[in-house]
């Protein structure tokens, strides 16, 4: 399982082991790492797993291997994908295997392009939508990814983008977003330029 725990005291995730262990008949260890990049972070987070031994070893129970982190938390940048009319493209007119199975792929297509072009890493969450952990990316990046997957797969997908200090932050930023690509037909949209527009009007 990954999390974006930006800011979050060392404390907290001892906190939230305690928690497991008392509610559930589980232990969880933890690995925490930083980087300039998701991809980098979670490489340092695996890192430090590893380096506590194998998932199977049975002595290797409620590890907490957080490495030497930054107290002052960073930005995060979140992109949250739908693709565009997805009922009227796929549910109405495809049965229902074939439709999951082209909605699946192009969210591999986007997914790859992602990690292997921007080091960020998508995760599907339900329906037709895609949140995506990214470094600091510029609309005509996010719009590069969606037009990756268009010409690779046919589906088209648009895109919210936000920013700020913790993952749940950004991501309503996001949400914000994409719900003026979906009002206004824009594929690639940053909440930021919305708030500037609120504070321009």
């Amino acid at each position: 399982m990954l999390g974006i725990a930006n800011g979050i005291d060392v404390k907290e995730y001892e906190r939230f082991q305690e928690r497991i262990r008392n509610r559930y008949p589980i232990t969880v260890s933890v690995g925490v790492g930083e980087g300039k990049t998701p991809i980098r972070a979670v490489e340092v987070a695996s890192q430090q797993l590893q380096a506590a031994g194998s998932a199977q070893d049975p002595d290797r129970r409620e590890v907490l291997s957080a490495g030497n982190t930054d107290d002052s938390p960073g930005s995060v940048t979140v992109g949250h994908f739908d693709i565009v009319g997805v009922t009227e493209s796929f549910t109405d007119t495809e049965h229902a295997a074939m439709a999951g199975l082209t909605i699946q792929q192009s969210m591999l297509v986007l997914k790859q392009r992602l990690l292997s072009e921007y080091d960020s890493i998508a995760q599907f969450v339900g329906g037709d939508n895609m949140i995506a952990v990214c470094p600091q990316m510029s609309e005509d990046a996010f719009g590069d990814v969606v037009e990756h997957v268009d010409d690779q797969t046919g589906v088209e997908y648009q895109v919210g983008i936000g920013s700020g200090p913790t993952a749940h932050g950004a991501g309503g930023q996001a949400k914000e977003a994409l719900e003026h690509c979906r009002e206004t037909g824009t594929r690639v949209h940053e909440a930021t330029t919305i708030q500037q527009r609120a504070t321009d009007d």
